[in-house]
């Protein structure tokens, strides 16, 4: 006797946005010395008619929420978790900018290791080319 095979949870996803006819979703990655290119970058991919998920914090400029050097640190680990979580509910991934510090450069290793599609503004900082 057979039994059905259990779809995982990435599968699950995966056929939830088919029911749901959900756009493609991509993930904005890069520096975040590139906000106002990643602000351009998903102001383009919505008007293709693409979900757009991006980070929503630039530690670099100063703000009350991380003005404490150690409520920066445990920020910082939160948002680069919710910033895989990101990639995980992306269909893919769109690298912003002519660089690529370790944190994009481990984003893009992920993504890769999701066999998610990555593409890149500045296709000549693809670390894997």
């Amino acid at each position: 006797m057979s039994y059905p095979q259990q779809l995982t949870p990435e599968e699950k996803l995966a056929d939830a946005k088919r029911l749901l006819s959900l756009p493609l979703i991509v993930v904005i990655c890069g520096s975040t010395r590139f906000m106002p290119e990643m602000n351009e970058a998903d102001l383009r991919e919505t008007e293709a008619g693409r979900i757009v998920v991006k980070p929503g914090c630039d530690l670099k400029s100063p703000h009350g929420l991380w003005s404490d050097p150690v409520e920066a640190e445990a920020l910082k680990a939160r948002l680069d978790d919710l910033h895989r979580a990101k990639i995980r509910l992306a269909d893919e991934v769109l690298v912003v900018g002519d660089y690529i510090g370790d944190s994009t450069r481990a984003e893009i290793a992920y993504a890769r290791s999701l066999a998610k599609p990555v593409r890149f503004t500045h296709p000549g900082v693809d670390p894997d080319a």
